[in-house]
């Protein structure tokens, strides 16, 4: 498996989309029990590949992500070759910015010498999906990248 497998969740709203990729593997309803139950080995397998095309479907979709800390911000923009990213760092700790009244004083202190600003670049491995994939793992969620083009154009307007 490249990436995880689906939760049982998943699993339960994607349940046509799994009917369809056995489908395509001529694995009719019948088979399907059949599998599960005396070939579990081979149930597994058919789970993690579906898996694994559900992840990578949605990985190269992903534009933006970013992962709110209480006293950091990680903005990621997905481009071809490489990540942006843009980060914000409380130089004490003042306020949790995943509170709504954490997220209001970075709003009001904003140009404050209490922040600290990073704009950096990072080229992906050979595995772009991998390297998205790993951020998610690690608590970044997939956005449409408000956070991010608000501080884009902050950082372009104080580069002038």
């Amino acid at each position: 498996m490249k990436y995880t497998r689906l939760t049982k969740e998943q699993f339960e709203e994607l349940h046509q989309e799994f009917i369809n990729f056995l489908a395509t593997q001529s694995i009719t309803a019948d088979e399907w029990e059949d599998i599960k139950k005396n070939k579990p080995e081979a149930a597994e397998q058919e789970l993690d590949v579906f898996s694994d095309l559900v992840w990578y479907g949605v990985l190269s979709k992903v534009e933006y992500l970013e992962h709110i800390s209480p006293n950091q911000i990680h903005l990621f923009k997905c481009r071809e070759k490489d990540m942006h990213l843009i980060a914000l760092k409380l130089k004490e700790d003042k306020t949790d910015l995943t509170t709504k009244e954490g997220f209001q004083w970075l709003r009001d202190n904003l140009l404050s010498d209490d922040i600290e600003f990073f704009n950096a670049k990072k080229d992906y491995s050979d595995e772009k999906h991998q390297d998205i994939f790993k951020l998610i793992q690690q608590g970044a969620n997939i956005t449409k990248g408000e956070l991010f083009q608000y501080f884009e154009k902050l950082i372009r307007s104080s580069e002038k």
